[in-house]
């Protein structure tokens, strides 16, 4: 039932208003402390009949924050199905120039067509909407561009670096991070970090990676290493060598983890003082 989103109370949102409230309602209450100027965001709805022609949502001046101490709430709904409507989203454009995640600006742009979903009616009265998975006869098609400044993330990383060294008393005293393209879909990562704890032990820690994405859509991940010129660091890194191990030469396959119906076609990376992620759904 986690694919059911309540609307609320009957009958079902009929003019493209009413839909863009009750989502809002619905959002707002499933991130409650954790994400904050939604009130500010666009959401823009068109319905033709059953189906739901358009949607717009730009998130722009939202804030993803880390939660404090307020829970989400639960948002699964699991209602007494007695009827179901079946429909199509036709067209979701969502857009955000920029939303923060954790104090990042992020640029984020996708359209996605096909989508199919139900109305339904529970016996309480309430309304809602069950999403559909996409299948071989009925596939989605689409676009995404997700793009961070190099700076921005390099102090973003750093921040929650330092935030989850200091839980241990380490105190993080300098930081770098580079990522370099090396193709198409390839990069390279290397990060160095200089620690101190106590009056006695201060080490700088090197960390280097490549990933790489095959015409197939399959994410290989390799030259991970880790290193320290201090002895009793480098000892230390060197007892986790087996687990380094496991993460190089590791294989994601992003088309096979995709449902049937969602084809990934193309990934793109672009590397400059913006990072740049674009997808291809066809």
């Amino acid at each position: 039932m986690d694919s059911l989103l309540p609307l609320g109370t009957a009958p079902r949102p009929t003019t493209g208003d009413d839909l863009a409230a009750r989502l809002r309602a619905t959002v707002r209450e499933a991130v409650r402390g954790q994400v904050h100027g939604l009130d500010d965001a666009r959401i823009e709805a068109n319905l033709d009949g059953a189906d739901v022609h358009t949607l717009d949502i730009d998130l722009t001046g939202v804030a993803v924050v880390p939660s404090q101490g307020e829970a989400p709430v639960d948002p699964a709904w699991t209602p007494d199905v007695v009827s179901r409507d079946d429909a199509v989203l036709r067209t979701l454009r969502l857009g955000a120039h920029p939303l923060s995640v954790v104090d990042l600006p992020v640029d984020l742009s996708a359209e996605l067509q096909g989508a199919r979903f139900a109305w339904v009616s529970a016996a309480d009265g309430s309304v809602g909407a069950e999403l559909v998975e996409p299948s071989e006869d009925s596939p989605v098609t689409g676009s995404a561009r997700v793009a961070v400044s190099r700076a921005g993330l390099a102090g973003t990383v750093q921040g929650l670096l330092a935030v989850a060294l200091s839980g241990n008393g380490i105190q993080l005293t300098g930081f770098d991070l580079q990522i370099d393209q090396t193709g198409p879909r390839d990069a390279a990562i290397a990060v160095e970090a200089s620690i101190k704890k106590g009056m006695f032990l201060s080490a700088k820690i090197t960390a280097t990676a490549s990933a790489a994405v095959d015409s197939a859509m399959v994410v290989t991940v390799g030259d991970v290493q880790l290193s320290s010129g201090n002895p009793i660091v480098g000892a230390l890194l060197a007892a986790s060598k087996g687990r380094v191990e496991a993460v190089a030469g590791q294989r994601i396959d992003l088309a096979e983890a995709l449902p049937p119906g969602v084809r990934l076609t193309d990934v793109r990376l672009d590397v400059g003082e913006e990072i740049v992620l674009s997808a291809e759904l066809g």
